[in-house]
């Protein structure tokens, strides 16, 4: 696992994948098209016009995960910009029973900032110059192969969140740059937060997470903005580490 997928393959070949593969696909194509309701409005275009990019990768709990998830990120950050401007990388996860049944939001939260921090250990390029290596500066953002992404995990725990629901473990990568017209200094970038805000209220039935705020804000974190608890809460401190710093260091 670890290889890449574009939509048009896996509407042709899905009935050949493994079960769960073909259940995370079809209900990820069932949240995104099935209705108009889907409040990101970017991500719902860039899937209909073949521009996202899908990787199915193992039980993140085993070691293998992290190895898969670098080589799908590596090359994604390849190609990622011959896809189209509404492009991102979904990777869905493996996700056992066991875990469906007892794992709670914070077990996910657990697991996504580790798959995080570990897949930092198979970045061969240095941490890019313009992003902040500190998660508590308002610029930064997690960086792989010398590319920013915005991270977006769902679960299968997520209740009171329909748009953090997903009935596998799932992290979804989208290039800082897709954002360059998606921001708050653009009339277009207004135009789409206030379309998806108004949409996230009515998906989800319950107000926005108060850590949903603009990249570049002085009071932002991007990383709180990973992974949205099912309530207001919000986690203190950044749990992201480059292993690749802590490992070298450690063997030094």
């Amino acid at each position: 696992m670890g290889a890449l997928y574009e939509k048009h393959s896996l509407d042709a070949e899905i009935t050949n994948l493994p079960q769960w593969k073909q259940q995370a696909y079809q209900t990820f194509t069932s949240m995104l098209i099935d209705t108009n309701t889907y409040p990101c409005v970017p991500a719902r275009q860039g899937f209909l016009d073949n521009q996202l990019r899908f990787c199915f990768v193992s039980d993140p709990r085993e070691t293998s995960a992290s190895e898969e998830l670098a080589t799908a990120l590596k090359t994604y950050g390849n190609h990622a910009r011959s896809f189209g401007n509404y492009t991102s990388l979904a990777v869905f996860f493996e996700t056992p029973e066991d875990m469906i049944r007892n794992y709670s939001v914070e077990d996910y939260r657990n697991l996504f900032w580790n798959a995080l921090n570990q897949v930092t250990a198979y970045d061969e390029q240095p941490w890019p110059e313009a992003i902040p290596q500190e998660p508590e500066h308002h610029e930064w953002e997690f960086c792989f192969a010398g590319e920013p992404y915005f991270a977006f995990c769902a679960t299968p725990a997520h209740r009171k969140r329909k748009s953090r629901y997903f009935p596998y473990f799932m992290i979804a990568f989208q290039p800082r740059w897709v954002f360059e017209d998606l921001n708050g200094n653009t009339t277009f970038g207004r135009k789409m937060k206030n379309i998806i805000r108004k949409r996230l209220l009515q998906y989800d039935g319950v107000p926005g997470h108060p850590d949903l705020k603009w990249y570049g804000e002085e009071d932002n974190h991007e990383w709180k903005q990973y992974f949205l608890s099912d309530d207001d809460e919000s986690p203190s401190k950044c749990p992201f580490m480059r292993m690749k710093e802590k490992m070298s260091s450690f063997l030094q």
